[in-house]
């Protein structure tokens, strides 16, 4: 949060570099964000927050596009396609970013050579959550309710190598259990299922999943973040609870095509901290249950490198494949 205060204060003198090295002024027309997802999960909210008071701030619509399918690599494909010109944008979200590249040897994209990073814009943990039905109120519990049912419980995700579907395909490699995965095309249907108790258990953000377990639709076991949210602190840590070194934190950002000029990437970043200062954006984010972030492009970009690297080893130490 101090990062973002920081960077904020530089903003407007940065936001008044109004054109590119053409000479032409930027934004003058639409600017596209591809969210890679079905609409109603976290990154469609984030993007939908952003987008409205971005669009007041730089005199142009913000248009949201959700082109979801394979764990959001198809919304990442189209936007390293795009005219690098400003114009198209994706909210990336750590599964398309950091998984991807070691799930899919024939991935299009490649998430480092492929984008100009323009800022991170929020992160949170994701949340274990059960439906009620499930017999088992902490971690331990749950693990030992999986081991004497191998095979048998079922686990909702938003596709094999989405966040949801890492995530707990690393639980289960890393808590010596097995469970079987249920895909959808989506965190919002994933849920629904879930609620519904057509599934047991699901790796969901924890903003997305919070309003179910206030209401008893859902219970939460553990957070997967390296320590407890201000948001649910009654919910203690996957680490904590007896998978040590079990740490996941979703993070999303905004991406912007390769060969993008500078000083439109420059732009678009401090009109992006601009937003993001302000009041009633931070606290709707904060409402539910994500930190906003607000980092420069260079930032961002070694964010990046480093998840790659991070989750590659951790794909590989678990045994994962496969293709989105």
């Amino acid at each position: 949060m101090v990062l973002l205060l920081l960077l904020g204060a530089l903003a407007p003198a940065a936001a008044q570099t109004l054109s590119t090295s053409s000479g032409q002024a930027f934004p003058i027309k639409p600017i596209r964000i591809i969210v890679p997802f079905a609409p109603g999960g976290a990154n469609d909210l984030v993007t939908r927050l952003v987008a409205q008071k971005l669009a007041a701030g730089i005199g142009q619509s913000v248009v949201v596009e959700n082109r979801g399918g394979a764990g959001g690599t198809i919304g990442l494909d189209v936007c390293a396609k795009a005219p690098p010109d400003g114009y198209t944008l994706v909210m990336a979200p750590t599964s398309a970013v950091a998984f991807a590249p070691s799930l899919n040897a024939k991935l299009p994209y490649d998430p480092v050579r492929d984008f100009a990073p323009i800022t991170n814009v929020s992160s949170g943990p994701n949340v274990l959550v059960v439906h009620p039905s499930v017999p088992a109120v902490t971690l331990k519990e749950f693990i030992a309710l999986a081991r004497s049912k191998t095979g048998k419980l079922s686990y909702a995700s938003s596709g094999a190598t989405s966040m949801s579907g890492m995530a707990a395909e690393m639980f289960k490699s890393m808590a010596s259990i097995d469970m079987v995965g249920v895909p959808y095309k989506g965190t919002g249907p994933a849920m629904t299922e879930l609620i519904g108790g057509q599934v047991d258990v699901m790796i969901a953000d924890l903003a997305i999943s919070l309003p179910h377990v206030n209401s008893k639709r859902l219970r939460a076991i553990a957070v997967t973040g390296p320590r407890r949210s201000a948001h649910a602190p009654q919910v203690p840590t996957v680490a904590e609870s007896g998978v040590p070194g079990y740490t996941l934190v979703n993070w999303r950002g905004i991406l912007a095509p390769a060969a993008t000029p500078r000083d439109v990437v420059l732009k678009l970043n401090a009109e992006i901290i601009r937003t993001l200062r302000a009041p009633d954006i931070r606290e709707s984010l904060a409402r539910e249950g994500y930190e906003p972030i607000g980092d420069t492009p260079e930032q961002f970009a070694a964010l990046i490198k480093s998840e790659v690297a991070r989750y590659g080893k951790l794909i590989k130490a678990a045994g994962i494949s496969g293709q989105p």
